[in-house]
C-alpha cells in the first residue's frame, strides 16, 4: 500500500491554504485523524495522506449528510 505522506507546510504548498489555516481550521473539522493524517510513533509531528485529503477535495459539496453542523463551522460526525 502506497500512500504520499506530506508535511503540513507541504500539504499547504499543494493546496494553496496556509499551514496555520490548515492547523486551527480544517485539522479535526474536516481533516480526521486516522482518515486524512497520522501522528507517526503517538508523537507531535502530524502527516497528510496526500490520496485522502485528494478524495475530500474533490468529494462533492453536498456532503454526507450524516453530520450535525456545530457552532464555528465544525461538526460532529455521528
Amino acid at each position: 500500500m502506497h500512500q504520499s505522506l506530506l508535511t503540513t507546510k507541504e500539504l499547504a504548498e499543494r493546496i494553496k491554504f496556509s499551514a496555520n489555516y490548515i492547523n486551527s481550521t480544517l485539522r479535526d473539522s474536516v481533516f480526521i485523524e486516522g482518515k486524512h493524517y497520522i501522528r507517526p510513533f503517538n508523537g507531535r509531528k502530524i502527516l497528510y495522506i496526500w490520496e485522502e485529503v485528494e478524495a475530500e477535495l474533490y468529494q462533492s459539496a453536498t456532503r454526507n449528510l450524516n453530520y450535525i453542523p456545530m457552532a464555528g463551522g465544525r461538526v460532529c460526525h455521528g
